[in-house]
């Protein structure tokens, strides 16, 4: 099953319910990795290393 593009508008809104105490760390952690956080850090990660190089 191919997964969905990473939303980052998803990903902060689920970030700052968090941070305001609405959602527990383990919902956000879930919502972080079903809404594709790997994928956004994955892409800063290759991006800042083609900069450094």
């Amino acid at each position: 099953m191919e997964r969905p593009p990473a939303d980052p508008v998803k990903l902060l809104a689920s970030w700052m319910e968090w941070e305001r105490g609405e959602i527990t760390p383990g919902r956000v952690m879930a919502d972080l990795k079903t809404g594709g956080l790997r994928d956004v850090l994955e892409h800063l990660a290759a991006a800042t290393a083609t900069e450094g190089a």
